[in-house]
């Protein structure tokens, strides 16, 4: 990989070197590295796809998968399917996320489809970042789908931030939980520009005794549009929690949207929206210790958003 690359690995994976133990690197469409482990088995798709099957053994603890995808190309588009079989009792760190460099006047778009099948009382942390840059005109799209089943007793911790540079992004999770599933999401959304984010959160506690907590916290600035649509349904005995936190700037507009269906007398769900500007006395503490406005603004929005 040359310096831009590696410049976008790091952005999106924290990644200097090659990653220890399983990954598959892509990069422009194609396969750019790969590595499976004793206990993680990374397949090329069969079914006509363009994409990867990811297969955790069962009881496989402390180990990592890192799914990176970098493009550089402009006028270039591509649809990636990613299947995760998680076994019963395992315990992983799956790093995925998508940089994008568009030097060009096109679009440069990565549409990811991740299908997460997580076995009973297994433990999968999901850490996901994209990342725009270029020097062009041209637009950096990537819209994630994400789909969740979870047997009983898993538990999935979901990390997802959208740190610069993408100018669309359409997000979609789709979740399923049986009995004692527990599901954790926390997304972390920085808009600017003219930039479009849309969240689409759908999550059904099917089991007795599943729990999901749904927490988006961004940042719209400049004339950016920001939507967050949240729908917990509680189908059981169980408990749920959305949350959206918004600061608005400038000239940006925020939609929340959280709602919560109770099919069960016995659903406990909860939702939280808030959207406001920085608040000034926060803004006058911090220059008062010698920040400009708009370093005093950077360091809020940073701690906001960390």
């Amino acid at each position: 990989m040359d310096e831009l690359e590696k410049m976008l690995l790091l952005q999106i994976a924290d990644l200097h070197k090659v990653p220890d133990g399983a990954y598959n690197i892509r990069k422009n469409g194609e396969g750019d590295g790969r590595r499976s482990t004793e206990n993680i088995q990374i397949n090329t798709k069969t079914d006509g796809k363009s994409g990867i099957d990811i297969i955790v053994k069962p009881e496989t603890k402390n180990e990592s998968v890192h799914i990176p995808v970098v493009i550089t190309k402009t006028d270039y588009r591509e649809t990636v399917y990613n299947d995760f079989y998680i076994g019963e009792n395992a315990d992983v760190l799956i790093i995925a996320g998508c940089g994008i460099h568009n030097c060009g006047v096109q679009t440069a778009e990565h549409s990811g489809v991740h299908t997460f099948h997580v076995a009973k009382n297994a433990r999968v942390r999901y850490v996901e970042k994209h990342y725009g840059s270029g020097d062009g005109n041209g637009e950096n799209v990537m819209n994630p789908s994400t789909v969740l089943y979870l047997d009983e007793g898993a538990r999935v911790e979901m990390e997802t931030t959208q740190i610069k540079g993408v100018d669309s992004t359409v997000r979609s999770t789709r979740a399923k939980l049986a009995a004692g599933a527990n599901l954790v999401i926390k997304e972390k959304i920085y808009t600017h520009g003219k930039q479009l984010a849309k969240t689409d959160f759908c999550v059904d506690l099917d089991g007795a005794g599943a729990g999901a907590d749904v927490v988006s916290r961004s940042v719209a600035a400049g004339q950016s549009l920001q939507e967050f649509v949240s729908r917990i349904n509680g189908n059981s005995k169980c408990h749920g929690h959305t949350e959206c936190d918004a600061i608005i700037m400038n000239g940006a507009r925020v939609t929340a949207v959280p709602e919560l269906t109770a099919n069960c007398v016995d659903a406990e769900l909860i939702h939280e929206a808030a959207i406001g500007k920085i608040a000034g006395e926060q803004l006058t503490k911090l220059m008062t210790l010698g920040l400009s406005e708009q370093q005093a603004e950077e360091q809020i929005i940073k701690g906001f958003l960390s």
